[in-house]
């Protein structure tokens, strides 16, 4: 006896592969996309702790060009 598939499971085979690939590309697009978020988060994160020390690196060079008395040895 030969097999013999209906017209109708055939669009339900054909729509299931399309459904199943569909969920698999969108679930790598959601993977390089969150990625792409944390790896922007990190870079931005690093910009605002470079600025941060070059901030206080400012203030300190600041304070002690405001007060030379503390670079001179006492004598």
């Amino acid at each position: 006896m030969k097999d013999h598939l209906s017209k109708a499971e055939i669009r339900k085979d054909a729509v299931q592969g399309a459904v199943e690939a569909t969920a698999t590309t969108i679930g790598e697009v959601t993977t390089i996309l969150t990625r792409a978020v944390r790896d922007v988060a990190g870079a931005l994160g690093g910009l605002a702790t470079e600025v941060f020390e070059l901030r206080d690196a400012a203030r300190r060079a600041s304070q002690e060009a405001d007060d030379p008395a503390e670079e001179l040895p006492e004598g």
